[in-house]
């Protein structure tokens, strides 16, 4: 049984993704080169984001600040809570930050292989925090 739980842990999405950028990764190796695209990566997706807002205008971002009632629990919260967000993202945009995310996604990736840890097991433990914590993860 063990070997078959095996199997299909590597046959996760995750998993294979993770192999294929260790595969795949060949000018990039050093710690430095990894966070650096890493961080420029993070970059690129707030970049393809602004520019939904300012060049293609399919988005608005409308800020403001917060509005809360005094009297609503930590649960009631979300309801309250405004994302700011206007519009829908259109699909040239969406195809854009779909590749600056999967960028993104290569080098955590790469950083996880240098570390030698396991992103879907980094997934699970987060997910593991999330659902203990509740809404009072707070994020």
């Amino acid at each position: 049984m063990a070997e078959a739980e095996e199997k299909a842990r590597k046959e996760a999405l995750c998993c294979r993704f993770q192999e294929t950028v260790s595969d795949y990764l060949i000018r990039h190796q050093s710690i430095l080169d990894i966070i650096s695209k890493l961080q420029e990566s993070s970059s690129r997706i707030n970049r393809a984001l602004v520019k939904s807002v300012t060049t293609c205008g399919c988005i608005k971002i409308k800020a403001q600040k917060q509005k809360l009632p005094e009297d609503i629990s930590l649960s009631e919260m979300k309801e309250h809570i405004d994302s700011h967000f206007l519009g829908r993202i259109c699909r040239e945009c969406e195809d854009v930050l779909e590749e600056e995310m999967g960028k993104n996604l290569f080098y955590l990736a790469a950083l996880c292989n240098l570390l030698n840890l396991n992103m879907e097991e980094v997934m699970n433990r987060e997910m593991g925090r999330i659902s203990t914590l509740g809404i009072f993860t707070l994020r």
